[in-house]
């Protein structure tokens, strides 16, 4: 079986198409729509990878990874985020918290799937190219 992703999203078609497309290359999938349930669900499971939209409810994606990063545990998960915010400002900040990866919606399904591929491996995505789209 591949292996286990957390989908921190709000949006719900965005959630099926994600749970559609991962399943489909034969992940176990797992969605919350808030950021906080994101850290809940990542303390009572830890997933192989997480799927981060930055503008979550409740808690959002940059205060999500902030403290993902700070639990021991925790902190060498592999994170992706998934944002509409594609600004370099943003961008930033995304990679000094520790993601690595990041993704701008709308994005291919194909590009997608071959980042959490490499993530799963061990990989990083290259922080300096442009996101998807």
């Amino acid at each position: 079986m591949g292996a286990s992703i957390l989908i921190a999203e709000d949006e719900p078609f965005i959630v099926e198409s994600l749970n559609f497309l991962l399943t489909r290359a034969g992940h176990r999938v797992d969605a919350v729509d808030t950021g906080s349930r994101a850290l809940q669900a990542m303390r009572g499971h830890r997933p192989d990878l997480l799927l981060l939209d930055i503008m979550l409810p409740e808690t959002n994606g940059f205060d999500v990874l902030r403290r993902l990063r700070g639990e021991p545990e925790l902190a060498d998960m592999p994170v992706m985020i998934l944002t509409a915010k594609g600004q370099e400002a943003d961008r930033n900040r995304m990679i000094e918290l520790g993601a690595d990866d990041f993704v701008t919606k709308p994005f291919s399904n194909k590009d997608l799937l071959s980042r959490v591929e490499m993530l799963l491996e061990g990989g990083r995505a290259a922080r300096g190219s442009t996101p998807s789209r």
